[in-house]
């Protein structure tokens, strides 16, 4: 089977090419087409299985059909336990999606927060966020997240682990017109 098989288009299928893959992984066989159909997907699968472009793929592939965000908001949302794996989750975004005309940040908190608010002003089709950065950033009106269609709880064990879950419980609330939900987690 080929990335070319799941549905993906050819602006994301170069871009996966140049990254030097060639098949899917069993996670990204499974994830891809179920994303793509507009299912919420629950999966899990062992570090290193390609989990991240699981989810990232065919969301880029969704997103691009549609309009781009407008300012202030956010049509993706991607929450990550830690900024460590927020900047790794925003690289693969970046790194597929080159050849696409949508924009992504990322956010975090333990960095000053003035320039996450500039890359929020003129809208992010795709932001990577730390639940409490997000609430803060939400909180202050500099992001909106009634247009998110698409929500994804990434290392989901993880987060509720470290504490996480009334974030996720007020984020879920924020979100809750969204189209897709997806949680990713390792074990």
């Amino acid at each position: 089977m080929s990335f070319a098989s799941l549905g993906l288009p050819t602006s994301i299928l170069d871009a996966v090419t140049a990254k030097g893959y060639t098949t899917p992984s069993p996670i990204q066989m499974e994830a891809i087409p179920a994303v793509l159909a507009g299912r919420d997907v629950m999966a899990a699968a062992q570090t290193g299985t390609g989990k991240t472009a699981g989810f990232t793929l065919p969301i880029l592939a969704r997103l691009s059909e549609g309009k781009l965000a407008r300012p202030n908001q956010a049509r993706a949302l991607v929450l990550t336990p830690t900024r460590e794996l927020a900047a790794q989750v925003g690289e693969s975004v970046a790194t597929y999606g080159k050849n696409l005309p949508l924009r992504s940040t990322v956010v975090f908190g333990g960095v000053k927060i003035n320039p996450q608010m500039m890359a929020l002003r003129g809208g992010a089709d795709i932001v990577v966020a730390t639940p409490g950065r997000l609430l803060d950033l939400q909180r202050s009106m500099q992001i909106k997240l009634d247009k998110v269609q698409f929500l994804v709880v990434d290392e989901a064990d993880r987060m509720l682990d470290l504490g996480f879950s009334d974030d996720l419980a007020e984020i879920n609330q924020l979100t809750i017109q969204r189209q897709q939900t997806m949680m990713f987690s390792a074990t």
